[in-house]
This record gives C-alpha cells, sequence and structure tokens, in this order.
C-alpha cells in the first residue's frame, strides 16, 4: 500500500467546522481571554500607583486618561473581565465539587455565568455612578 493511500484512509482531525459550538466552549474560551485581560490590566493598576507616588502632577495626568472615554471603556471592560472571571472560577468550583455535569446543567451554568457577569458589572458601574 502506498503512503499516500494510508493517509487518504486516516480520518480527520476535529476542527471548528466539525464541532457544534456550545455555550461551554464559548465560556471556557471567553475565561481563558479574561485572564490575560486581568493579567494586562494588573499592569494598568501599576502604572496608576506609580502615578500616585510619582507626585500630584503625574497622578493629575493618570486620572484625565481613566477620566476621559477610553479610560472610562477601558475601566468598564476591567470590570466586566474580572467579574465575568471571578464567576467562572466559581463554575469551576462547583465541577470539582462534582455537580453541574448534566448537560442542562452545565449550560445552565454557563449562561448563568455570562449573563450574572455582565448584570454584576453594569450593577457595579450604576451604584458608582449613584454614588458619585
Amino acid at each position: 500500500m502506498a503512503s499516500a493511500d494510508i493517509k487518504a484512509n486516516r480520518p480527520l482531525s476535529p476542527h471548528l467546522q466539525i464541532y457544534h459550538w456550545a455555550i461551554t466552549m464559548t465560556m471556557s474560551i471567553v475565561h481563558r481571554i479574561t485572564g490575560g485581560a486581568l493579567y494586562f490590566g494588573m499592569l494598568l493598576l501599576v502604572a496608576w500607583l506609580a502615578a500616585v507616588a510619582s507626585g500630584p502632577h503625574a497622578f493629575a495626568v493618570a486620572q484625565a486618561i481613566a477620566g476621559s472615554w477610553i479610560g472610562l471603556l477601558v475601566l468598564f471592560g476591567y470590570t466586566w473581565a474580572l467579574i465575568h472571571h471571578m464567576l467562572g472560577g466559581l463554575r469551576h468550583f462547583v465541577w470539582d465539587f462534582g455537580y453541574a455535569f448534566g448537560k442542562p446543567a452545565r449550560d445552565q451554568i454557563a449562561w448563568a455565568n455570562l449573563v450574572g457577569s455582565i448584570i454584576l458589572t453594569l450593577l457595579i458601574w450604576g451604584v458608582g455612578i449613584w454614588a458619585r
């Protein structure tokens, strides 16, 4: 049998066109992305703390950047990433105890992760704006 015949009869490796896209797959990918976003968000926090330690002028510049529309958008996204990643961690914690492994429960807890992170982020920002 020729080498080309052997390769032609092999099964294809699974890829995104074969898999049925599920909410649990999406939340797994988003959990990893938010983890990376939190890493870079910590660099922004360190820059802000360095500005605080550097004096009033550097702090005023940092506050002006954070208070701009792009700065507020980044802070809003960081808040959502933090909440979403935390809820994803709690989802995994529930799984560590052996709960919510059935298909309906897996999907429900994944949707709760997404919806809960959006609601909590809006609630946190709403309270912050109201208290301001």
